[in-house]
């Protein structure tokens, strides 16, 4: 490139920068006059924002001071009847003080006036006393000349007097109070006893001597019986029963006087006829493996009926002890259905008086334990049953109400006495003990007749299974005193021509009526 290209295009560039200089100077002119404008513009939008925002802040200030004076005059209003009221009571409080001053002055004057009399009374009154005290006195020396008696001799004379009419008055209201508490102690008794005899519901039944087998066909029979008799002998022996087999239908009979002796041949039987299997080496040994299971049997009847009684914590060879009573029997009465109804009823009685039910339960399901202990009789059974239950640790209460029931040892607590009576109720009630109801019916009748036989007797009643006859007679044909020769002579007749282990009462009942219509 030459010089003069390259001053061209000096020239050229020079040219282009100048007018765009040019260029530039006159858009930056226009353009800050328009952002003067612009800004003109805002500054006066601002200032007209300013003037509005003072504006709104005086009045919302000029709102907000007179509301607080409101508030202000408010308050000073409330203070000011406060003031006003509390000022009331001041003075309503010190006019009440004034009133009350008068009223403290006024008590005080009478007060004053009071006990100013009070001394007056009183020393009249010491005159009249000193005045009465010499009368006495005068009065006494002349019943001294009267009576011949000095002042002490009258005292005691009087005081003996007084004894003796008070000994009286306390012997004839110690009779009406003890006469009053036997009849109140009877009748409370008579409740108590209902009571419990009412709260015990039990089945009575009667156990015969014959138990029945079922069998699944007649052919077993021949089976049982077995060739020319060789099976039916072999179980006899075994069992100690008697094997009845006759036209009853699909049942075999067995028969013995021992209960224990008939459930296992009953229960041999049962086995023997449920394996098909009969002959004289399966008897012996069904036999005797029904005496093991026995144990089994016994501790389940034993505990079902402790658990009826709601007994518990027994030893199991209590309970297995227990289990064995059901197959005792005692007067044709089952020993542990006895033992259960003594249990529950001596509960209930001891609960009617406030003592200990659980104990007197316990006392009463073991009072006869000793008849299944081995050696034991009538006569040693009991202290049996104490030596077998006291190595089981039971409460002493226990064990001394199954001695003491024997009387083999002196009763420590009232619980032994419940056991006597609820023995005594459940062995006398009817049918508690074997008694064919034709004969005892009899017995009622026999008691009735002989009372109906004698003159005078309007009605008769044989109460308390037989215990007492109600005689009701007219009263017309007899007075009191002929009442009671009635009652003896009832009684001996009775007494010869009635069988009757029982005491029989003998009450007459003679009753007069007046009766009038209007």
């Amino acid at each position: 490139m030459s010089t003069t290209d390259i001053i061209i295009v000096f020239i050229i560039s020079f040219i282009s920068f100048l007018t765009g200089w040019i260029l530039n100077s006159v858009i930056g002119k226009r353009s800050l006059a328009t952002a003067k404008k612009k800004a003109e513009s805002i500054l006066q939008d601002a200032q007209s924002d300013i003037e509005n925002l003072k504006k709104e802040k005086l009045l919302e200030a000029e709102e907000d001071i007179y509301q607080q004076k409101q508030n202000l005059e408010e308050e000073f209003r409330s203070k000011k009847n406060s003031l006003k009221a509390l000022e009331n009571d001041l003075l309503t409080k010190d006019n009440n003080i004034d009133r009350k001053a008068d009223l403290v002055a006024k008590k005080e004057r009478d007060l004053f006036i009071n006990e100013r009399e009070l001394k007056n009374r009183e020393h009249a009154l010491n005159n009249r006393q000193k005045g009465l005290e010499e009368s006495i006195e005068e009065a006494n020396r002349k019943l001294e000349d009267l009576s011949g008696l000095t002042s002490s001799e009258a005292k005691k004379l009087l005081m003996d007097n007084l004894l003796e009419e008070a000994k009286k008055e306390a012997a004839h209201t110690i009779y009406q109070m003890t006469k009053e508490a036997k009849n109140s102690a009877n009748e409370e008794a008579r409740r108590i006893i209902i009571s419990a005899m009412e709260q015990i519901v039990s089945n009575h039944t009667i156990e015969s001597t014959v138990s029945t087998v079922a069998l699944p066909s007649d052919d077993m029979k021949g089976r049982i019986i077995g060739k020319e008799g060789r099976n039916i002998r072999a179980f006899e022996i075994v069992t100690g029963v008697d094997v009845i087999v006759d036209d009853t239908p699909q049942a075999v009979l067995l028969s013995a006087f021992d209960p224990y002796r008939r459930e296992l041949a009953k229960l041999t039987m049962e086995k023997l006829v449920s394996d098909g299997r009969i002959h004289p080496g399966r008897i012996e040994e069904a036999h005797e493996k029904v005496m093991v299971e026995m144990d089994d049997h016994f501790e389940e009847i034993g505990e079902h009926v402790l658990h009826e009684i709601g007994i518990h914590g027994f030893h199991t060879d209590i309970v297995k002890t227990l289990g064995k009573l059901k197959y005792r029997s005692s007067y044709g009465q089952n020993v542990l259905q006895h033992c259960q109804e003594v249990s529950e009823m001596a509960g209930i009685l001891a609960a009617e008086l406030d003592l200990d039910a659980n104990l007197a339960r316990r006392a009463g399901i073991l009072h006869k334990i000793g008849l299944v202990v081995p050696k034991a009789s009538e006569s040693n059974y009991s202290k049996l049953g104490y030596e077998f239950v006291k190595k089981y640790g039971l409460n002493p209460i226990v064990l001394n109400a199954i001695l003491a029931y024997g009387d083999k040892t002196e009763a420590i607590s009232p619980i032994p006495v419940l056991i006597r009576i609820a023995e005594e109720i459940s062995l006398k009630r009817p049918g508690a003990r074997r008694d064919v109801i034709e004969s005892y019916v009899k017995r009622l009748h026999s008691l009735e007749e002989v009372a109906d036989s004698f003159e005078g007797v309007r009605n008769s009643y044989a109460i308390q299974a037989g215990k007492e006859v109600r005689i009701i007679i007219d009263h017309s044909k007899a007075d009191d005193a002929q009442s009671h020769q009635l009652a003896s002579d009832i009684a001996k007749k009775i007494r010869k021509d009635v069988d009757s282990s029982n005491q029989v009462k003998v009450s007459i009942i003679r009753e007069f009526r007046s009766v009038d219509y209007a």
